[in-house]
Formats: structure tokens, sequence, C-alpha cells
């Protein structure tokens, strides 16, 4: 298998930590088939990544958070798919996520979007178990915008779980205005990161702290980031903000005295998602 660089590896954190958090006594996720993709990952993976990522302890925050996340896009789709039957979902940089088993959508229903050497492995891993489309190629490419556009040009659900803070600020903004004028009665959701922390000093702290935490040095990669939510509107005109969401404004968010960062800005807005209907 071709060797998965830094910025995929994050996808290995994800699916171990989702794995780590479904096995617990009272999960805050379910994830039967990450747990069963996770285990041939394992049987295929180099010594150097099962030693720096897959075999090392976890930060409990990081695998609840990561779960948090995960259940709450998990909802965000369903509510989607329960305002429009017959609409779509497209996984951006979908790494080795599951969601489509827990889910329970129909194939026709969900599409999923990362790179070759994801994609690849992922069906190879999988095979006839994804009954769905994928498409292998970068996000930052157009092709795959008219691929979904030959699907349906509405009530396309767009998730971007964990992608757009780790590519060129400039290339993110083109894809987004592009997503925007492609497609009507659509929505975006979509994680964002504090511009401060993708630079100077703050970025040089999520540097150590990936490192130290998850084994990876994916932190050198945050590129993009948004000063508020609205920021997302100066993009294109398409673009009407819908809400904002952060982990720590779940109430299964541990430890339980993070609950008090929602009322920080500061604190509550430096990794968060940001949900956009696009028009």
């Amino acid at each position: 298998m071709s060797l998965l660089d830094e910025v995929s590896e994050t996808a290995l954190i994800t699916i171990r930590s989702r794995v780590v958090e479904s096995e617990k006594k009272n999960p805050l996720l379910r994830d039967p088939a990450g747990a069963d993709l996770f285990g041939k990952l394992l049987e295929i993976l180099s010594g150097d990544v099962r030693q720096r990522i897959l075999e090392r302890k976890l930060s409990p925050v990081l695998t609840s958070h990561i779960a948090l996340r995960a259940r709450k896009y998990d909802r965000l789709c369903l509510e989607f798919l329960e305002a429009y039957p017959d609409g779509i979902i497209v996984n951006l940089g979908c790494g080795f996520d599951t969601r489509f088993w827990r889910l329970g959508a129909g194939s026709g229903q969900y599409v999923e979007l990362d790179l070759p050497a994801v994609i690849g492995l992922k069906r190879e891993l999988l095979g006839k178990k994804m009954p769905y489309r994928t498409m292998a190629g970068s996000v930052l490419e157009p092709g795959w915008i008219g691929e979904v556009k030959e699907i349906r040009r509405d009530r396309v659900l767009f998730i971007a779980e964990g992608l757009f803070m780790y590519l060129p600020r400039e290339q993110v903004i083109h894809t987004l205005q592009e997503i925007a004028g492609s497609f009507t009665g659509s929505r975006l959701v979509m994680e964002v990161v504090a511009e401060k922390y993708t630079r100077g000093f703050r970025r040089r702290m999520v540097e150590r702290k990936m490192r130290k935490g998850a084994g990876s040095t994916a932190g050198d990669y945050y590129r993009f980031g948004i000063r508020r939510a609205e920021d997302l509107e100066t993009f294109h005109d398409g673009y009407r903000l819908r809400g904002e969401w952060s982990y720590f404004e779940d109430p299964d968010i541990k430890p339980a005295f993070l609950k008090l960062f929602r009322y920080s800005r500061a604190l509550s807005k430096t990794q968060y998602t940001v949900i956009a209907d696009i028009s």
C-alpha cells in the first residue's frame, strides 16, 4: 500500500478515537462498523505507523471530543435527510469514516471523497461492504463538483469534518466559492479553526499538542482559519449562516468543567463547526 502522508494520518487518529470511545461501558458513540475497519487497518499498517499513532495511549479528552463531533454530524445528517428525503450527503475528506452505517442511509444518498490513497485502501479493506459512490481526488480539484452535479444540483449536504483547516487558505476559499456557485437549496457543515491558530505562537502550540497527544505532526498543516462564522458569507453571496456548534455546548462533554468554556467565545470558538445554507 502507499504510505499515507501526515495529513491523511489524521484519519487514522480519528477512527481509532471513535473505536476507543465506542468500546467504553457507556459510550458517547457506537460505531461497530468502525471497529471492524479499524481491525483490518491494524493488520496491514507499517510498524512505524502502528507504534506512532495506533498503539499509543490517546487522551480521553481527544477521544470524547472526536466522538461528540461525529455524533453531532450524524444528527445534522439525519435532520437533513428528514427534511429532504431525496437529498444526498457528500462527505468531503471522509478518511476512514463509517458514517454511512451509523446513518442507515440508502446507498444512493451517500457519497465520499478523499485522496486516492485513502479511498483505494478503504475499498481494498471493505470491498462490497461499501455500496455507495466514492470519488478519489483532492477536494481542491474541481472535478468532483461536476460529478456531484451529475447526481443532483440541489438538496445536497456537504460535510467537511476535520478537513479545510489543513489546506491552503486561497484554495479553500476558491473551493467554497465553487460549491456555493454550483448548488442551490443545499447546505454546508464545516469544521473550522480560529484564524489566530494558523500562525505564530498559537500555531506552534497546536503543533506541540498534536505531537504529544496523537503522535502526529498534522498541526504543521493548520493553514486555513476564520475570524468569525460570518466570514463564510463574505466568500460567496450564496451562503447564509444557519448556526454554529462547539464541543463545549454538548451536555456530555467531559470533564464536566469544560462546559464553562461555552460562555467564552475565545475558548469555545477555537475549533468549532459552522452550518450554512446554500441558496
